[in-house]
């Protein structure tokens, strides 16, 4: 039992950075829009969450450093967003190069900060919590609320929102920075609470992984929960198998990645791309059908 206990604790933990970037993405899907870069936010927000609460001392700063990696992924988001929705440019190939700016310029930035420590980290609990109270929240707004509707018709049939009066490129810019707000955010878990560190790479495809958890959960909040916890207690084995069998660790070390083309080879036998939203990545031009 007690194992168990333990396996769950560390499911959790793995969880949290993949839920938060997964809730991220789903927001910006919803909108219509999709960005790719959650890898290149998730270690601008590590990096500036680390930054900030190194350079500062006490609770209240570490959760200033909170705000700041939330604030790095938004804008990073935000610059992906004017490429794509007022330039129109593809969405896939900005969010590639969004990936890799922004691992580049964490990992140049971030050398001064390699190997410091950092002593005084929030705790986890908060985070995790924090993380699925989100899903419950957004699976209502998605649902209950009128925002919720404003969201999602932008996302399924933008010209009709915008004859309805909605501000379509205004709602996909909101979703888009509040995306990735969160991506910054699982950066920020990585370096401030499960790692209280900063390495480059220390990302290590959790962004990747989180882009393919969207389409795994079928776009929702709450599925995304039981996914991350799913996806977390893979990582845990792969540790825990690591070392106990005539298997090269490179092997365990790549079952998550594995796992991830297998359940969208899946998702997309049974059908599961067809919930994305009618117009995930396309560009809307006002006037257009």
């Amino acid at each position: 039992m007690e194992e168990i206990a333990n396996a769950l604790a560390r499911a959790l933990s793995f969880g949290t950075p993949l839920l938060l970037a997964c809730l991220g993405a789903i927001l910006n899907e919803r909108a219509g829009v999709v960005n790719l870069g959650v890898e290149g936010m998730m270690a601008l927000g590590a990096l500036a969450g680390f930054a900030v609460a190194y350079g500062s001392a006490g609770d209240g700063n570490l959760w200033l450093a909170v705000l700041a990696a939330m604030l790095a992924g938004a804008l990073a988001a935000m610059l992906h967003g004017f490429v794509t929705i007022t330039l129109q440019a593809n969405q896939f190939v900005s969010g590639l190069a969004l990936t890799m700016v922004g691992l580049g310029t964490a990992g140049l930035l971030g050398k001064r900060f390699e190997g410091l420590p950092l002593f005084n980290q929030p705790p986890e609990w908060p985070f995790t919590l924090g993380a699925i109270m989100l899903a419950v929240l957004l699976s209502f707004v998605f649902y209950a609320t009128r925002l919720g509707l404003s969201l999602r018709s932008v996302g399924e049939n933008p010209a009709a929102a915008d004859l309805l009066g909605l501000n379509v490129l205004g709602v996909r810019y909101a979703a888009v920075a509040a995306g990735g707000a969160l991506a910054g955010l699982a950066g920020a878990y990585l370096s401030l609470v499960y790692r209280p560190s900063w390495t480059d790479g220390m990302t290590a495809g959790l962004g990747w992984i989180a882009v393919a958890l969207v389409i795994f959960v079928g776009w929702s909040p709450v599925r995304a929960v039981f996914g991350a916890i799913f996806f977390g207690l893979l990582y845990y084995l792969q540790f825990r198998l690591q070392g106990q069998a005539a298997i090269p660790s490179e092997v365990f070390a790549s079952l998550p990645y594995l796992l991830v083309i297998l359940v969208l080879a899946l998702s997309g036998l049974r059908g599961q791309q067809g919930n994305a939203p009618e117009a995930l990545g396309k560009p809307y031009r006002r006037g257009e059908r």
